[in-house]
């Protein structure tokens, strides 16, 4: 009983705090002109707001590029994009599902923040958002976005959707994957409260889009990198296939990036 107590406790605590960190953000955001200043501001709070819970971001592995990159990370909770926002540098660009636009406080502050959305059943704005991807990667623009599209309470990897990777692979940008671990336990789908526990991000070495074939190879290879550190099932079955290195750029055609973008929740 007395545990049960303490975990209810616990989760209305982190709730209350997070409004106070978010609140105070769109604040702060409402009022800096400069898009840079904006971020390492958002960075501060999501990295503050983790501490005052017990759960401060801790992370490991290589630091990703200072230039031009696409990160993937995996998504299992509603988390993720707050853990995000803390663990990467303040220059990176989310991509983030349309519908988060419209949700009070936290659309505002994702709009401050540069974010680009998506409407994923809205086949003319996927595949204008995927130009406009590809245009961003071709400018060496750092993004972020969670390939899977969506998270559930199934532990494992879904399968990726290809727009990160065909616009990585366009770009010649290398694809940073990322780990999450600890978030599907700390506020996993359908939970109303947060749960006390670590959380974590664990970079991967960068995976070069040029050295592959196609956008499924470059696509698959990141998938496997992911898997190793992940602990959790490969829900698609397809990171068993080998990727096709060939240090060069042809063969099969790419992948159009028109195709569904992923998109965090």
């Amino acid at each position: 009983m007395a545990k049960a107590v303490g975990r209810v406790a616990y989760g209305v605590f982190a709730w209350i705090s997070l409004l106070i960190h978010s609140g105070s953000l769109a604040i702060v955001l409402a009022f800096l002109p400069d898009l840079g200043r904006r971020r390492r501001a958002a960075r501060w709070t999501a990295r503050q707001f983790f501490r005052s819970i017990g759960s401060p971001i801790r992370t490991d592995g290589p630091t990703p590029p200072s230039g031009g990159c696409v990160v993937v990370a995996n998504h299992s909770s509603y988390l993720d994009g707050m853990i995000l926002t803390a663990a990467l540098p303040p220059r990176f660009t989310f991509l983030i599902k349309r519908e988060m636009a419209s949700v009070p406080l936290a659309g505002f502050i994702l709009k401050r923040l540069g974010s680009k959305f998506v409407d994923r059943a809205d086949a003319k704005n996927r595949q204008q958002t995927a130009r406009d991807l590809v245009a961003s990667a071709g400018q060496g623009e750092a993004l972020a976005l969670f390939p899977e599209g969506t998270f559930d309470k199934r532990p494992g990897l879904k399968p990726f959707h290809s727009g990160a990777f065909g616009a990585a692979w366009r770009g010649a940008l290398p694809i940073v994957p990322i780990v999450v671990l600890g978030a599907r336990g700390k506020l996993p789908s359908g939970a109303m409260l947060p749960r006390p526990g670590p959380l974590s991000v664990r970079f991967c070495t960068p995976v070069a889009s040029e050295t592959f074939r196609t956008t499924r190879d470059l696509m698959l290879a990141t998938r496997a990198a992911m898997l190793e550190q992940l602990g959790e099932p490969d829900l698609a079955g397809s990171a068993k296939s080998s990727a096709r290195h060939t240090g060069r750029r042809g063969g099969e055609a790419l992948q159009p990036a028109s195709r569904a973008l992923g998109a965090t929740d």
